[in-house]
């Protein structure tokens, strides 16, 4: 297989090479686009643009809105600028042959005026109620990340606040918090996984669901967000899905490693447009056809699309649609040949469907109210591998119904107020088995079946008051109050933060806040005891500073302290931090019966971060991070966590030096992940791991080290355009360690390797 698709990368780049340019490689193509006011969406008339190193430029009309035709195909840089308001520069613009390119603006109001010819920050338009712990990514940045797949979440691992599992999941392991403590928001809609083979209960999986071909951008907050979001200890990746051509029909072909799919956009009864997206993974038809023997072959699909209509000048309505499916059966051989722990059947199910309706109020400000449906089906039957004795069922169900609506107000240009409320509805049956098996020491836990159904509901209030006393001063205030009427929990949240800005190229910001998150549902059914349980806690406590080393390039130094209590402990298993326990036979396991909310943990780190956007020819980011994260079980003992990396390091970067080739890398490294050795006499008269619980995370796995590179080549035809990428993963083919396991099979410890080098390539073809 690997040889295969080396072999077919190797042909396809030679005949890139042999290509020779056209000429059509000269033509143009549009920029179409539209500038708004950021706490307003209000149309900002007049304003100019300008596309840099070009005397091409256009002015915003009554809408506005602009076009600007002939643009030579290449990739652009556009500056917004604007009376009274910060100018904003858009990097990684590309023009394709004969289509538009469509980029939409938020600017800012001033807040320091001067004579001078400044450093300004307009590559870099922060947000005022985030003032720090917010990564953005482009459309562009998105889709020619290295290493990552087309798989949002692996996108971002290059920044200093996520630590390194392994390269198998995407799971989020931000500041030292577990899986369970992220969620994502799609044009205000929450998604609570995006991930095919999806963790349940936590936020992680093997490969994204979403097409960043559809993305727009992504607001990545690590930490001390606003009031708006809640129910989440960690992150937020909030996702903004890209409208689709208003003018004319597109259309996109995709074939990569993975699967093969397409992209679908038109214009909608002169008031709107549509997009959609299909796409399929084809590794299973392959297997078959070519019968490579015992070799693991998970099939999946996803559907999804986002529908605009504009009702009036002042109102919207965005339908967005997503639905995925995957499918996974190995037997046993396959699990022995692949040093799997535990094999079986995998039929999951995952969809989204909401309305989103954006209502603009003049001058005063604006409102985003939706409606979500979500809905995850498990069928899932597993077997332990040495022995083929079963382990458990799972049939669960979960469905909910959210109405969420959030309001912007603009009181006066130095106050505004975001104000707004969530009610969410859960419908969820679960009918599952787990059979008896020996616990992480040795114990052995009995037989245990959930049969449950859940009709319960959220509540949640929130307001967020910005306010700036001085025009170098910006501060928000806020709180949230949320209710879950399955254990009647009440919280009342207060959040703040401030951003100083110390003259045109420094700035300091703060922030801190009280976060609350409840129990996943699959651990609290699991008990009748569990309705006792509290919610999980946790306070934020974050400084740093930014400072801008040119226009194009910023620095960032944060430190955060982040002070965890309420986790559930086993009160049988007292030294384990149960929610951070990936169970070793089959994910998360909670059918405890003797849980109890004393689990304290904390994490602390500080992280630098330099950032490069590609004014001209070079983008880059650089970043480091150092921390510590820590838990006290019942045992009152202070243990590490399992994603205590402590040292992270991150090199990434591009050259395009022109429009038709690029080369980017990605190089990670991380320190070890710490672990729980076998107590290797007891595993071996038992035949499966046992731990030493006398040395729970005392271990440490080798540090993890690797290097992905990327080779991006356009053709520009006269109404279309293909790109051909060849990827490469570990290209120096590092042995990174997964995990050790007990091979049943041999009655000794067994070592399972993270992805060896491995190539991934791709088309992309666009008319």
């Amino acid at each position: 297989m690997f040889r295969f698709f080396l072999l077919l990368s190797l042909m396809l780049f030679q005949w890139i090479h042999l290509v020779p340019v056209q000429a059509s490689d000269i033509s143009t193509g549009r920029v179409e686009g539209r500038l708004i006011d950021a706490e307003t969406k209000m149309p900002l008339i007049g304003a100019n643009i300008l596309i840099i190193n070009t005397v091409l430029g256009a002015a915003s009309d009554m809408k506005g809105e602009f076009v600007i035709e002939n643009v030579p195909v290449g990739n652009y840089s556009l500056q917004f600028s604007y009376i009274g308001y910060k100018s904003v520069i858009k990097t990684d613009v590309i023009i394709r042959p004969g289509r538009r390119s469509f980029v939409q603006a938020e600017l800012n109001m001033a807040a320091i005026s001067s004579d001078e010819v400044v450093v300004t920050a307009g590559y870099f338009n922060q947000k005022s109620d985030q003032p720090l712990s917010l990564a953005n990514f482009s459309r562009e940045e998105i889709r020619r990340a290295p290493g990552s797949a087309g798989d949002v979440s692996r996108i971002i691992l290059g920044l200093p606040s996520l630590a390194k599992m392994d390269d198998q999941s995407n799971n989020l392991i931000v500041r030292g918090g577990s899986p369970l403590e992220n969620t994502f928001y799609i044009d205000n809609m929450e998604m609570p996984n995006i991930n095919h083979f999806p963790t349940q209960g936590a936020s992680g999986g093997a490969i994204g669901i979403l097409n960043v071909d559809l993305i727009e951008d992504v607001d990545f907050h690590t930490g001390g967000f606003s009031a708006v979001y809640g129910d989440k200890l960690s992150s937020i990746m909030n996702i903004n899905f890209r409208e689709g051509n208003r003018s004319r029909y597109d259309v996109q072909l995709d074939l990569n490693f993975a699967g093969f799919g397409g992209v679908a956009e038109g214009p909608l009864l002169n008031k709107g447009s549509w997009l959609v997206s299909a796409r399929r993974s084809y590794l299973d038809f392959l297997v078959k056809t070519v019968n490579v023997g015992s070799t693991m072959a998970p099939s999946f699909g996803d559907y999804q699309g986002k529908l605009v209509y504009d009702l009036n000048p002042a109102h919207k309505l965005t339908l967005i649609g997503i639905y995925a499916d995957e499918h996974n059966s190995p037997d046993q051989e396959t699990a022995i040949e692949n040093d799997m722990v535990f094999f079986g059947n995998q039929d999951n199910y995952q969809s989204m469907l909401g309305v989103n309706w954006q209502a603009l109020w003049q001058k005063i400000g604006y409102s985003n109210t939706s409606i979500t449906y979500n809905g995850a089906r498990f069928v899932e039957d597993f077997y332990e591998t040495g022995s083929g004795d079963p382990l458990g069922r799972n049939r669960s169900f979960e469905q909910s119904i959210t109405f969420r609506n959030v309001n912007h107000f603009k009181l006066h240009p130095n106050h505004s107020l975001e104000i707004g409320a969530e009610i969410k509805a859960l419908n969820s049956d679960f009918n599952n088995y787990q059979d008896e098996y020996s616990d992480a020491f040795g114990n052995l836990v009995p037989a245990s079946y959930v049969l449950e159904e859940i009709r319960e509901h959220k509540v949640s209030g929130f307001a967020s008051y910005i306010f700036r006393p001085m025009p170098s001063l910006t501060t928000t205030m806020g709180f949230r109050t949320d209710y879950f009427s399955y254990n009647n929990n009440f919280h009342l949240s207060p959040r703040i933060a401030f951003s100083y800005q110390l003259n045109s190229r420094l700035k300091i910001n703060g922030a801190t806040g009280v976060y609350y998150q409840n129990l996943p549902l699959l651990l609290l059914v699991s008990s009748d005891r569990n309705r006792d349980l509290k919610d999980l806690y946790a306070v934020h406590y974050i400084a740093g500073m930014e400072y801008l080393l040119t226009a194009s390039t910023r620095m960032t130094m944060e430190f955060y302290q982040k002070n965890y209590r309420d986790f559930p402990i086993d009160l049988t298993q007292p030294g384990l931090f149960l929610l951070d326990e990936v169970f070793y036979k089959q994910g998360y396991v909670f059918n405890n019966q003797q849980l109890n909310s004393v689990g304290k943990a904390y994490s602390r780190g500080i992280e630098l971060m330099i950032q490069k956007k590609l004014a001209r020819d070079f983008y880059g980011l650089a970043s480091a991070s150092f921390f510590r994260t820590r838990y006290q079980g019942a045992d009152d003992t202070w243990r590490n966590r399992i994603f205590d990396n402590r040292l992270i390091v991150s090199i990434e970067g591009g050259y395009k030096p022109n429009s038709r080739w690029e080369f980017s890398l990605r190089w990670i490294y991380a320190g070890g992940r710490p672990f729980t050795p076998y107590d290797v006499e007891a595993s071996q008269a038992l035949n499966r791991g046992v731990y030493d619980e006398s040395q729970i995370n005392e271990d440490r796995y080798p540090a993890y080290h690797s290097l992905n590179v990327r080779f991006d080549r356009r053709f520009h035809f006269s109404r279309s355009n293909l790109i051909l990428y060849l990827s490469v993963w570990n290209t120096y083919n590092r042995q990174n360690v997964s995990a050790y396991f007990w091979n049943q099979t041999e009655n000794k410890q067994g070592t399972i390797y993270q992805f060896s080098m491995l190539p991934i390539f791709g088309l992309e073809f666009e008319f």
